[in-house]
């Protein structure tokens, strides 16, 4: 028998996905994004046994979200900046690798990190989407480019791409982050072959001066108020979960949330926003809707509908149905009719104050009033984290569980009085006034020990827990189940773990460095079944929530790593980045003027630097400048550290606005310097207090 070229993948070898399980093909292994192996090579009696078979180190130690692709024994797998990795599965040894050399410029300009979440392969290509807009077709053979598309449509807004593509029927499908900096969301599908626009489907619509592009946008403009959403954009982006259907031949998108959150200031307090926070079901021939459903009518929290989907076909009620399952961030289950959309259930999965429950027969939230900022500030359960974010879930058919990596979260959110601004290329504007924690360190532990993390066995046809595990600290992995009765996740803590599928029983667990937030998968070569972790702490938490993710005390470390039965290779040692306070600098802002300037800095830094400075450690901590940096600041703040992300905020503040955050840092290098005196143990405490917040990101 010929060997097969690399990723020579159609989509009738991906629906036939569980004749060969060695392969795992696309993004959730099939279509149905169920996330489950037919493997049992490793099952639960023989799982302890797991050793480190190899590991790779990826080139930037940051946030890793990819799912790795495997095909007839070469992984294809991203990190950070869009970089495309090929792999030997079996050795882990390096075959080629592809930088798409992303834009500098845009490197400052999106959210939640620059992360990918990996590729799609087809006919012998490998597709990845690059974190500054472009989609781009490589040769599966040796990285070299083929063709590449900008899908951006508006260079002037800021339009980022993390999400993996996903191809069906050859046409490569691909959507759009942006919506905190005021974009107008979107999916597109592109020739496979030649990299030709087949079709785009808008989420929102644009302008009412100018005719809907096609009967979706006239039926969702109906239901925004005023103009307010077209200066800002609307959102709706399309960041990240698809699924499809080859039977009903119908494709499934996620949609984000709006554009501001501010639902006054986007839509006067007025209508349902479709399809904000939404499922849509789409042809993927053409794009034309089918229908949808939306889990947060008028959206005001971030709560997005982009989370992972899984396809099934379950019983309920004594009859067979085929659903689609969705856990998005607002705290409630959803299982849909997949023909038609119509709700069958929907139920919290954690702790949620902004709704009482879903009217099943209407199909909407009941709203409790509890969570409306626009009538004072309000603590919001679940908070703009969600209860549930991007990390996949898996469905195992044979214990009819969803294996659901949720978290409990809350934040306080207080509505602004005027717009002020509207959100540019580097500075977002939700409508909100800046985030508060209060700088309190038993207060901010107080804050920390309320957020944590959870693995759920979600039943539902019963519609509740089978069994639960509870971490520390939110932000784990996904997850992975297959036929040997296991499920593994990856933990925010730094740890692989497998339990048994069935009751939940950990049977076995190994330190990976730094945390694991992508979903892991399996496959086997010659005979022998491998799991794959994606390793590498970074994304949303521990940069706005930096003093509420130092739970999980690890290091970014960017890496694969691979187990397989008896494995005898080593894990290499995490780099060591503990370090001493540098000299503190005078303080010469008055109470007054380092309040203003705390405002700002949760305003416009907290994003990236963590609320009231106190990074995760995966950017620098600014507490610890180095004298030479506070000598530099202005330039840095007007420019110089674009190369690194850094965004300019130049024509957005003055220079006394400048030196008032220059001087909230000291402040708070200040409060730090108290803290570690003031800690058990003096120098020593101090040493491990400074590797524990996080003096990580000196880079």
């Amino acid at each position: 028998m010929a060997l097969r070229p690399p990723a020579d993948v159609d989509g009738q070898r991906i629906q036939r996905a569980d004749q060969e399980p060695g392969n795992w093909m696309s993004h959730g292994r099939t279509y149905d994004e169920q996330r489950f192996s037919p493997l049992k090579r490793v099952n639960d009696g023989n799982v302890g046994q797991l050793g480190v078979a190899w590991t790779y180190k990826l080139d930037i130690d940051r946030g890793v979200e990819a799912t790795p692709i495997v095909v007839d024994g070469v992984m294809y797998t991203t990190g950070a900046k869009s970089i495309v990795y090929a792999l030997d599965a079996r050795t882990g040894k390096p075959l080629w690798k592809f930088d798409p050399q992303v834009r500098v410029e845009s490197l400052s300009t999106g959210c939640c990190d620059i992360v990918n979440r990996g590729v799609a392969v087809w006919k012998g290509r490998v597709y990845v989407g690059a974190f500054d807009g472009r989609l781009i077709a490589l040769d599966a053979r040796n990285g070299r480019k083929v063709w590449e598309v900008d899908t951006v449509i508006d260079h002037k807004k800021s339009y980022t791409i993390t999400g993996a593509p996903r191809i069906m029927k050859g046409k490569v499908l691909i959507g759009n982050g942006g919506a905190e900096f005021g974009v107008r969301g979107y999916v597109t599908a592109y020739d496979a072959d030649t990299g030709r626009q087949a079709w785009r489907f808008y989420t929102v619509p644009g302008d009412p001066k100018i005719p809907p592009e096609n009967a979706a946008m006239e039926m969702a403009l109906k239901t925004w108020s005023g103009n307010g959403w077209v200066k800002w954009g609307g959102g709706g982006t399309v960041w990240d979960s698809m699924a499809y259907d080859p039977e009903l031949d119908l494709l499934y998108v996620g949609v984000g949330n709006g554009s501001p959150w501010n639902y006054d200031f986007r839509s006067e307090g007025k209508g349902d926003n479709l399809f904000l926070s939404s499922i849509v079901a789409v042809r993927p021939d053409t794009g034309e809707y089918v229908w949808h459903y939306q889990t947060t009518p008028g959206d005001r929290w971030d709560f997005t509908a982009t989370q992972h989907m899984v396809l099934a076909d379950i019983v309920i009620e004594g009859k067979p149905r085929k659903v689609i399952m969705q856990a998005p961030k607002n705290g409630f289950f959803y299982v849909l009719d997949r023909q038609t959309g119509k709700l069958l259930s929907a139920d919290k999965f954690v702790p949620a104050n902004w709704a009482s429950h879903v009217d099943l027969s209407t199909g909407r939230p009941v709203m409790t009033g509890e969570a409306d900022y626009n009538k004072g500030p309000k603590m919001v359960v679940p908070s703009f984290l969600g209860g549930h974010s991007w990390q996949p879930m898996s469905f195992n058919p044979q214990t009819g569980y969803i294996y659901l990596p949720a978290q409990e979260t809350v934040a306080g959110l207080e509505a602004a009085k005027a717009p002020e601004f509207l959100p540019t290329k580097s500075v977002v504007n939700l409508g909100l006034n800046a985030p508060d924690l209060p700088e309190d360190p038993q207060i901010t532990q107080q804050v920390r020990d309320a957020w944590k993390g959870r693995l759920i066995a979600w039943d539902p046809v019963k519609k509740a827990p089978a069994w639960t595990v509870d971490y520390k600290a939110p932000g784990n992995g996904g997850t992975l189940s297959t036929a040997g009765n296991l499920v593994f996740q990856g933990t925010a803590d730094g740890r692989a773990v497998a339990y048994a599928a069935d009751t939940g029983r950990k049977l076995w667990e190994q330190r990976v460095n730094s945390g694991a937030m992508a979903g892991p998968v399996t496959y086997e070569v010659k005979g022998e079944q491998y799991v794959t972790f994606m390793v590498g702490w970074g994304g949303a938490l521990p940069l706005i929530g930096g003093p509420l993710s130092l739970g999980a005390q690890v290091q970014p470390e960017a890496r694969v790593v691979t187990f397989k039965l008896d494995g005898k290779a080593k894990l290499p040692a995490p780099a060591q980045q503990a370090r001493d306070l540098p000299p503190l600098q005078t303080l010469a802002a008055s109470a007054e003027q380092v309040q203003q300037a705390r405002t700002l800095f949760n305003g416009l830094c907290a994003s990236c630097h963590g609320i009231n400075a106190i990074s995760g450690g995966v950017v620098p901590d600014l507490r610890y400048l180095s004298p030479a940096k506070h000598q530099q600041f202005a330039g840095i703040l007007y420019g110089a550290r674009i190369p690194k992300g850094m965004p300019s905020f130049n024509g957005v503040l003055t220079m006394d606005q400048v030196e008032l955050i220059r001087q909230y840092l000291v402040k708070r290098s200040h409060d730090l310097a108290s803290e570690l005196e003031a800690s058990k143990g003096g120098k020593a405490a101090q040493a491990g207090a400074v590797g524990a917040v996080g003096a990580a990101g000196q880079r």
